[in-house]
């Protein structure tokens, strides 16, 4: 046991976060192997039960059996609390339950916490771990009220509570589950569910550090770079992306043309917030026509905020991109942003984040091309809501392959865990070198 202990206090951060994301998984898949998570007379496999722990952890939402028709009430807890798990990161959890009993947070265990809320310094980092706890609380428990209420009209009251709290943290933590088999299509006219959902998902993709800086900003009235850069890249995608599904959607019969001009709004805001990480629809995603399927494919990229439940390359990232790109075809030396200049380190590290991210859905969507008979579409599109940790589907991925199936279990772990986060856990440290080598020049364009 020593020799274990010896062994793991020697991991670097990024080793210990994959190790337990990958161990949770392994629990729950078991878990829902149990008899009692499933109705009598369905057999699930190992396969799907490592399917739906691994999407459920990885706040995914993709399917490849009924939520609701497949597992028991035991069984819908289990994937509900680790998307609880996966949404505010396991650590974060591990962290309360310390606190809970008294337990100091070691130096080590700063890190680690450091590593899984993706921030630049460890100070004020449990006081941080406080603020995440209380605001997911109380933003979901409202939520969760205000669904309940929402809904006992048209079902019973413990049924409308039940639904209230599942849906409410799914839809926080981005995780793409529902009870409803059809996603939230039947609400898409609805004007407090489709609000409700609306403030979950935004707030749920902000990123806990965002939450933070908003909830002083009476007291402070000032906002880090971080945020400010979240914040703006956030209501931009969210104005263009409206304002694009609405323009490609609003004559499809087979969409929004049947909903009043308030629900057709309503599904474009909701598709446009829900496709950078939710995973949840009002409209049949297979029925939007190809320029919008392929312009979500884009959103679903980009993806959330750091530190937050929300996957894809991330919105900091997107606008480090666009800021290096303006910089260059300017001739200017130094990418500036809201006044600030950013290091070449994070713009090397935003482009590197971008083309390991790009390589992943390129590689996996032609491996499944090669081995699943669909449209490359499809393919692509439900590859990209995997690695960017999404869950819109186009129907593909319930038609996968045992091999699919395991490819898209790698590519929702990876895409949770960082491949700069996986690639960090698999290399040990190297000690700088002692020289540099001469620069060069290499002809570009």
């Amino acid at each position: 046991m020593s020799f274990w202990k010896k062994h793991i206090a020697k991991w670097t951060p990024s080793r210990v976060l994959a190790t337990g994301f990958l161990s949770l998984i392994v629990i729950g898949m078991l878990l829902l192997k149990l008899p009692v998570a499933v109705h009598d007379g369905i057999e699930l496999s190992w396969i799907d039960a490592l399917f739906t722990s691994t999407t459920a952890l990885c706040v995914t939402g993709l399917t490849v059996v009924d939520t609701q028709l497949t597992f028991t009430l035991f069984g819908e807890i289990v994937i509900i609390t680790m998307v609880q798990i996966g949404g505010i990161g396991f650590m974060t959890v591990a962290t309360m339950f310390y606190l809970m009993i008294g337990k100091r947070i070691s130096l080590r265990e700063r890190l680690i916490l450091q590593e899984s809320m993706n921030t630049n310094s460890m100070e004020g980092i449990v006081r941080t771990i406080r603020r995440v706890i209380y605001f997911v609380v109380i933003i979901q428990l409202t939520a969760a009220v205000l669904l309940t209420v929402h809904w006992l009209p048209e079902m019973s009251f413990k049924k409308a509570v039940y639904y209230g709290l599942f849906h409410s943290v799914s839809l926080f933590n981005n995780g793409g589950f529902d009870l409803f088999g059809n996603s939230f299509q039947a609400y898409a006219d609805d004007t407090l569910f489709n609000f409700i959902a609306f403030f979950l998902v935004i707030s749920g993709g902000l990123g806990f550090i965002v939450l933070a800086e908003l909830y002083d900003y009476r007291r402070t009235r000032k906002l880090s770079l971080h945020s400010k850069v979240v914040l703006s890249m956030t209501g931009i995608l969210i104005a263009v992306g409206t304002f694009c599904i609405f323009i490609f959607e609003y004559t499809n019969p087979n969409t929004m043309q049947p909903l009043s001009f308030n629900g057709k709004v309503y599904a474009s805001v909701f598709q446009s917030i829900s496709s950078r990480s939710s995973g949840t629809s009002t409209v049949e995603i297979a029925e939007l026509r190809q320029v919008t399927q392929f312009f979500m494919i884009i959103l679903m990229f980009i993806g959330g905020s750091p530190g937050s439940a929300g996957g894809g390359i991330k919105t900091t990232t997107f606008a480090i991109l666009i800021c290096a790109v303006i910089t260059m075809l300017r001739g200017q030396e130094d990418a500036v942003l809201f006044r600030t200049r950013l290091s070449k380190d994070q713009i090397l590290k935003a482009l590197t984040i971008i083309f390991l991210a790009l390589i992943m859905v390129l590689s996996v969507s032609m491996l499944l091309a090669m081995t699943e008979d669909q449209p490359f579409l499809n393919i692509l599109f439900d590859t990209t809501s995997a690695v960017a940790t999404v869950g819109l589907t186009m129907g593909m991925t319930a038609e996968l392959s045992e091999f699919g199936k395991l490819v898209f279990c790698l590519a929702m772990f990876i895409g949770r865990v960082g491949p700069l986060t996986l690639a960090y856990a698999m290399n040990k440290r190297h000690a700088k070198g002692r020289f540099r080598y001469p620069e060069g020049k290499i002809m570009i364009g």
